[in-house]
């Protein structure tokens, strides 16, 4: 028997965007936990906006289970917040009530930026601005990348992979100090589950070079000529790989012009200083398609296309601080009103 440290994470009650916790127990396994032998535990919710402190009990129910690379025999553990009697989901988790479709396959391109002392790594100081966004995309050199951010993405990537998440690459995005990884998985839940899960080890390995990552979807404000940050998410069904034809394709899209307002409403606040028609965007209050075209609402691959209107779509209109689960309920609740016949 070995002594594992179990690192029990789950999101809190604040709104509009919820805040990763977590706390470790320790446990005896023979070998590294499997998730249906991880006991329920308890937390004080009054402290994360989840209960009152008269009655503050709220309960962990582990429903995915990562190794943690960074520790020996260390197993970190994704939960949903339940009620006292450990049945019944708390109003906070948006993981338990979600849209899920085991044969729906989730991309996720998480864009964040990287803060030091207030400013994105590699701004001045003493305030001002870098050269102008154009070379940092993709970006190669201390002028465009700096030292630590390179390794802090390099470390968050290896820590991904160690834990099995299915994490799918790294770039440097559009403005300096700002990043993205992409996070591939099947069904709503997994897929959500993984992305949270890099999140959290994103932020964790943060603190130890005193960076902070800044998830807000336009970090730098509204009136100022530089990128937000979305969270870009490609999405297919079976019937989408399939099957596909032109003529789902295109009801598919008026469905989600139909829905549009509901998309909104759950792919992230202050979306409105994000989606303004500018930096790659569409209009919040507007809502098209367009093949390759990196400005609408939703981006249709060319091999989309080129294979009978069979394969995935892009919805670019998702924001860095988006819920996963509830941005993939929201695809899936639109597009099961589509008829497939």
């Amino acid at each position: 028997m070995a002594k594992y440290k179990l690192e029990y994470i789950w999101l809190d009650g604040y709104e509009p965007v919820a805040n990763l916790r977590g706390k470790t127990q320790i446990k005896e396994f023979n070998a590294f936990p499997k998730l249906e032998e991880l006991p329920m535990w308890g937390f004080d919710g009054s402290s994360t906006r989840q209960a009152e402190g008269r009655n503050s009990d709220c309960m962990l129910k582990p429903v995915a289970v990562f190794p943690d690379a960074t520790k020996t025999n260390a197993a970190l553990v994704m939960c949903e917040v339940m009620m006292p009697d450990g049945k019944t989901p708390h109003p906070s988790n948006s993981r338990a009530t979600i849209f899920d479709d085991p044969d729906a396959w989730f991309g996720f391109e998480q864009e964040y930026f990287l803060y030091q002392d207030g400013v994105p790594l590699g701004f001045p100081q003493g305030g001002g601005f870098p050269p102008p966004q154009g070379e940092y995309y993709t970006g190669v050199g201390y002028k465009n990348v700096g030292a630590i951010a390179r390794e802090i993405v390099d470390t968050h990537l290896e820590l991904c992979l160690a834990a099995g998440i299915n994490h799918e690459g790294i770039n440097a995005e559009v403005a300096k100090g700002q990043w993205e990884f992409q996070i591939f998985g099947k069904g709503s839940r997994t897929a959500a589950d993984q992305v949270w899960m890099a999140r959290y080890i994103m932020l964790r390995l943060c603190e130890k070079y005193e960076v902070d990552v800044n998830w807000h979807c336009k970090p730098l404000g509204k009136d100022v000529d530089w990128n937000g940050s979305g969270m870009h998410s490609n999405f297919s069904t079976k019937h989408m790989r399939e099957v596909g034809g032109k003529a789902y394709f295109e009801a598919l899209m008026e469905a989600f012009d139909k829905y549009k307002n509901e998309h909104i409403a759950v792919y992230g606040p202050d979306n409105h200083l994000r989606l303004t028609g500018l930096h790659e965007t569409q209009s919040i209050d507007k809502f098209n398609y367009g093949i390759a075209n990196r400005g609408a609402s939703v981006r249709v691959p060319h091999s989309f296309v080129n294979n009978d209107y069979k394969g995935y779509l892009e919805d670019r209109r998702p924001n860095s601080q988006g819920d996963p689960y509830k941005i993939a309920s929201r695809i899936l609740q639109t597009i099961a009103t589509v008829p497939t016949k």
